[in-house]
């Protein structure tokens, strides 16, 4: 029953100025009170409230008690006259431990209780009765009963009532949080974290609030538009099934942003990124909001191109674009030729359902966006594309704009034809392939494909030393580049546009022979994109001296050995991951973590877990005896052994995982019947299980699992698209025969949720 495009459209068109007046009770454990009070004007007709699956329902309209046919997702409400109407929806709901609703979690380190509204598309009803959709945005008012001890952070500086937001980005958190708080620029702001994470919080503070200050004031001077809200709370909170949620004036973070032991610069590089990403949102999403779900990418392209832009230019964090370049972008290539691919801007008519919708939140929305606008600045000049993004704030501030809206505001800031280039960028699937060819000894630059293309090209000798670079334009002509005939050349030498690149011989030979000593990364990162292979990563991944890079070719590896992409060649692997004598603890690190995964020599691993070389921060070592069960190394004593020693909610799931990963059918029955048979498990627990579940060197013994999988993930993802994600990525991670897929093609040819459907489509479409 996932609202459709018609129904959203029809309830639009019936209400307008709409309000929530929302009481919630959450002294209780086992489920929470919900009483709000709806207002708002129509023109008179039916409509109706999603509540999902109420466990009790008290309703009355404009004073009166009514019994509804509530059906546990809708509240009709029919036959209002035209005017104002007043509906309270007194409600008791159930608590989640999937990160789709009031979240409640218990730290295992100290017992104490944590609850946390965590909505977005379709999830809002799990909170209470509302209008759940994008353009009937309102104000919220909301008072909260907890334990008093509890901090209640919400929308709203001290609870105020919120301006008109999306009631998807409605959220409250409550439990006994440290915080650390101060004003900055008249706006209160602060940062929190679980109790038992304390100490974390306050080693990097300092680094926090400069980083939301930098970011914040880089804003101020962008935007014409002032902070639209009242305040600015940072959360960390726990199981959040997001990376981060940019709920206005009160962002939600993942906790793994806030690890435990090391913080490696990666860490803090993408770090600062989120940041950025979830504070631009406050303009675009918050402020100004799409009408629909087809303009999600609004959202998410434009914060995610802020996001790296600010950390990099406004943040200080150097090599945010090189984070993009290597482990972003790849994907969004990926992603663009399976058959899930579509437009950055699709048509509201091929966004259906909210359910469609969500599985627009993917690489082509993130990456590719963020890449496309990339594009578009160096297209059109920053000042225009700053000029035209300001006069469509300006215009819709609190209110809900399209495509169209945007489109008109860049046009009149621009001379260029952007609504052409809007047309073959932004409305179709695809991407261009820029190739690189020799007339005689002179590079020649051609484009496959419709897009025109204004990047920069860079020329290097065949040791790979630089010559020179200029910025070019390429759409249907040849480009010939003779002031570098006999020159080794790289296109989009600096990502400033999304085409893949096909180098000529001559050029891929030197790439060969000496990517990694080649000075700039941005460049070393975009060739490590369209040269990656397993010779390649053998031979340059030792040199490499960009963490960052490093992390983001084993990360590519490891998914295409998986698949089947790549040969399973661990050995190989390993070798170029050695690591004894490495003076730099960041390519240590980075190199440590391909190690854990492709290594089979156990006494190595067991002297690293025994503290010998390179300290092992928690990530690192239950990497290491993850590795250590898979290979049959570690039993289970000595696994729940590393859980008491850890004691964090991080090292209960690094053990599930490790216990799966033991090559015993006993193990995988075990993990098995916790995955499927458990109604309340977590969607992080279900993963950490899955994770050790399949393992490269087990076919023969998770084999009579495969078909087990396929055959219970459609009921499995019937818990809610959280979930269905969640058992979408446990799709076996192994290289897998084409009899053994055919069990998954014919449940496609079926009825299965979209979520998991999608999933399914783009792991066959990642095969070969």
């Amino acid at each position: 029953m996932s609202l459709t495009l018609d129904e959203a459209r029809a309830r639009a068109a019936l209400l307008s100025e709409v309000s929530y007046d929302l009481a919630l009770d959450v002294t209780a454990t086992e489920d929470f009170r919900s009483r709000v009070t709806v207002r708002f004007r129509t023109s008179g007709g039916s409509t109706f409230l999603e509540l999902h699956r109420a466990l009790s329902l008290h309703v009355t309209i404009d004073g009166e008690v009514v019994t509804p046919a509530y059906d546990g997702r809708r509240i009709p409400l029919d036959g209002l006259t035209a005017g104002r109407h007043e509906v309270v929806v007194d409600a008791r709901l159930r608590y989640v431990t999937d990160g789709e609703g009031l979240h409640t979690f218990t730290d295992p380190v100290d017992g104490e209780r944590y609850v946390g509204a965590y909505l977005g598309l379709d999830i809002t009803q799990r909170l209470f009765a509302c209008f759940d959709q994008l353009d009937l945005k309102a104000p919220i008012t909301l008072s909260v009963a907890a334990d008093p001890a509890w901090t209640v952070l919400s929308n709203g500086h001290e609870l105020a009532t919120t301006p008109p937001i999306p009631c998807d980005l409605f959220t409250v958190v409550a439990g006994p949080y440290h915080s650390v708080r101060w004003e900055h620029r008249g706006v209160p702001m602060g940062w929190h974290a679980r109790r038992s994470l304390a100490a974390e919080l306050d080693r990097d503070a300092g680094e926090l609030r400069r980083v939301t200050e930098a970011c914040f004031d880089h804003y101020a001077v962008i935007f014409d538009e002032p902070f639209p809200f009242d305040s600015y709370d940072q959360v960390f909170v726990p199981e959040l099934n997001w990376g981060a949620m940019e709920n206005p004036g009160c962002v939600t973070f993942n906790e793994s942003m806030l690890p435990r032991g090391r913080v490696t610069d990666d860490d803090r590089r993408h770090r600062a990124m989120v940041i950025a990403h979830e504070m631009s949102h406050m303009w675009f999403a918050n402020l100004v909001t799409p009408v629909w779900w087809e303009d999600a990418w609004l959202n998410e392209s434009f914060a995610e191109y802020m996001g790296f832009e600010v950390a990099e230019t406004a943040a200080g964090f150097t090599g945010a674009r090189v984070s993009f370049e290597a482990a972003f972008k790849p994907g969004a290539y990926r992603a663009d030729l399976r058959r899930s691919t579509h437009p950055v801007a699709p048509a509201a008519e091929d966004v259906p359902d909210v359910d469609a919708g969500t599985n627009n939140f993917d690489s082509i929305s993130y990456g590719k966006g963020n890449a496309v606008l990339r594009q578009l600045v160096t297209w059109m000049g920053e000042r225009d594309f700053l000029a035209g993004v300001n006069e469509h704030l300006n215009r819709h501030r609190f209110a809900n704009a399209t495509l169209e809206d945007l489109l008109s505001a860049l046009d009149a800031a621009s001379p260029r034809d952007v609504r052409g280039w809007a047309g073959v960028w932004l409305r179709r699937s695809g991407h261009d392939t820029i190739r690189v060819t020799r007339r005689g000894d002179v590079p020649v630059l051609t484009r496959d494909g419709v897009r025109p293309h204004r990047f920069t090209v860079a020329a290097y000798t065949a040791s790979l030393e630089p010559v020179g670079s200029r910025l070019v334009d390429l759409a249907g002509e040849p480009l010939e580049l003779p002031e570098w005939a006999g020159l080794a050349v790289v296109p989009n030498a600096y990502g400033e546009t999304f085409a893949r690149l096909e180098l000529d011989p001559f050029s891929r030979a030197a790439v060969s022979d000496g990517l990694a000593g080649l000075p700039d990364p941005l460049v070393r990162a975009v060739l490590w994109t369209a040269a990656l292979d397993l010779s390649l990563l053998a031979r340059q991944l030792p040199g490499e001296p960009s963490p960052t890079l490093i992390t983001a070719a084993l990360d590519r590896t490891r998914h295409d050995v998986r698949r089947g992409v790549l040969p399973p060649a661990l050995d190989v692997i390993a070798a170029a991951c050695a690591i004894d004598g490495e003076p730099d603890e960041q390519r240590a690190v980075a190199l440590a973590g391909g190690l854990a995964w492709s290594t089979s020599d156990t006494a190595m691993l067991r002297r690293r877990l025994a503290g010998e070389g390179l300290p092992l921060d928690p990530r690192l070592r239950w990497a290491v005896v993850h590795r250590l069960a898979e290979l049959g190394d570690l039993d289970e004593k000595e696994i729940e052994a590393e859980r008491r020693r850890d004691g964090t909610a991080t090292g209960e799931l690094g053990a599930a995982t490790a216990l799966a990963a033991r090559p015993t059918a006993e193990a995988k029955s075990a993990a098995w019947a916790e995955m499927t048979g458990d109604p309340d498990i977590s969607v992080r627990r279900f993963r950490a299980l899955a994770d050790g579940l399949w393992s490269l060197s087990q076919r023969d013994l998770v084999a009579p699992y495969l078909t087990a999988y396929v055959e219970a993930a459609p009921s499995l993802a019937r818990r809610g698209s959280a979930f269905a994600a969640a058992v979408g990525r446990s799709f076996p991670a192994l290289p897998l025969t084409a009899a053994e897929l055919e069990p998954v093609r014919a449940a496609l040819r079926g009825d299965l949720p979209a979520v998991l459907r999608r999933f399914w489509e783009d792991e066959l479409d990642d095969r070969p």
